[in-house]
């Protein structure tokens, strides 16, 4: 019997940092959402947490220092873990061993064990676990998704995705402010966070499904940025001038796939840049460019000539987002955080797999430790692993619905 059916999901929040908070705030504009429990390090974000609850008419939530008071917890029915990126798996398999769903905020992985521990847990315990991507709910990413479903591109070939942000200041900043970015940028070499460009393009693929990453290689730049635009206008003495960043300005990672399709992704936060994720779709029908929002069909664009990919969104505009903008697009990264985290919370009423499950997690998040793995050998390739023990190969769809990722379900937009 499905015990959601009749009352409400009861989900702790542990990290209430800037994206935890967030993530709260979205959850309690969910009427059919509880937030009995709260967990983080520090006093004072526990408090704004606290307050914002009470603030939302709820009954007041318990308050924890220790996540795995939280979980010790037996009337929570999942639990959101947005803390720092070196604490997510350990997290999340303390969590699913106490029998707990997990929707995990996204990072890059610190070691292939711990990714191999997080899939392990979850085939043991059962206990589901998504990742909250919520890039795979980009409006542009699912119109692609859409087009690229209906046969459009033809047969893809090569993408390319990345995470390109200017995080000088935020980085800069890391200890002043608390911000964990700053030890990975001193310390690590590699993709420190490529979930947000390959997310979506590994739904495209069937990665995990019929599909699989096989290899990657990896290329870094000087480190350069950070260190400039510290001295700049935060002052030469200040620490983050003076520090030596093992991080390269621009970390290039390509990726081959066993269906013989190739991924090219970039990361690149400490250099002067508007936001991109550096998308590109490319089949042997058509291409499309995130960056300067075009798209080319044979056979329907003019000749070697780009069209404005807007014009297409009326025409293949995913159902999800023509319901969501029908209903209110809510805040959050132009509303796909919501989108993301609503879908975390329908598996989990539902009893149904999660969209984004813990093979897509291990496989993306292990980007960043081959990455490094790979820079460090001078840019050899590396192999990659199969999270799935070969079930890619024979994998069904993810179970259909209004969030799905593999299988579009019209139905799920219908009126009743």
């Amino acid at each position: 019997m499905n015990k959601l059916a009749e009352r409400n999901a009861r989900l702790g929040v542990i990290g209430l940092g800037g994206r935890g908070y967030g993530l709260l705030n979205q959850l309690l504009g969910m009427e059919d959402v509880d937030v009995p429990a709260i967990c983080d390090r520090y006093e004072d974000r526990l408090c704004r947490g606290a307050e914002r609850i009470a603030a939302s008419g709820r009954a007041a939530a318990e308050r924890y220092e220790d996540y795995r008071q939280l979980l010790a917890r037996d009337d929570l029915d999942g639990v959101i873990v947005s803390t720092s990126w070196t604490s997510h798996a350990e997290i999340a398999i303390v969590a699913m061993n106490a029998g707990k769903a997990v929707g995990c905020e996204v990072g890059g992985a610190l070691s292939l064990e711990d990714m191999w521990e997080l899939v392990r847990t979850a085939e043991r315990t059962g206990a589901p676990f998504m990742l909250l991507e919520n890039c795979c709910y980009g409006r542009h990413e699912l119109a692609v998704w859409n087009m690229v479903r209906q046969g459009l591109f033809g047969e893809l070939v090569h993408c390319q995705c990345g995470y390109e942000h200017d995080l000088r200041k935020e980085v800069a900043t890391g200890s002043e402010n608390r911000h964990y970015r700053l030890r990975h940028y001193l310390n690590r070499n590699g993709d420190l966070y490529p979930t947000h460009g390959i997310g979506p393009i590994a739904k495209l693929l069937g990665i995990n499904r019929g599909n699989r990453f096989v290899s990657l290689t990896s290329m870094s730049s000087k480190a350069r940025g950070l260190a400039a635009w510290t001295e700049r206008h935060l002052g030469p003495e200040h620490p983050a001038a003076k520090a030596d960043a093992a991080l390269g300005d621009i970390v290039t990672t390509m990726i081959r796939c066993a269906g013989g399709e190739t991924i090219a992704v970039i990361h690149d936060t400490t250099l002067p840049r508007p936001y991109s994720r550096a998308g590109r779709v490319q089949g042997t029908k058509g291409i499309w460019m995130e960056d300067n929002r075009s798209i080319h069909l044979e056979g329907r664009s003019p000749a070697h000539t780009w069209e404005p990919f807007d014009d297409y969104m009326a025409e293949y505009e995913h159902p999800l987002w023509k319901w969501y903008t029908a209903h209110g697009v809510r805040e959050g990264h132009g509303g796909m955080d919501y989108l993301c985290l609503r879908s975390f919370v329908e598996s989990l009423r539902r009893q149904t797999a999660p969209p984004i499950d813990v093979y897509d997690a291990a496989a993306w998040m292990a980007v960043t430790v081959l990455s490094e793995q790979s820079v460090a050998l001078g840019s050899q390739p590396v192999a990659f692993p199969d999270f799935t023990n070969g079930k890619w190969m024979s994998r069904e769809p993810a179970p259909s619905g209004k969030y799905g990722l593999d299988v579009l379900d019209v139905s799920a937009f219908e009126a009743p």
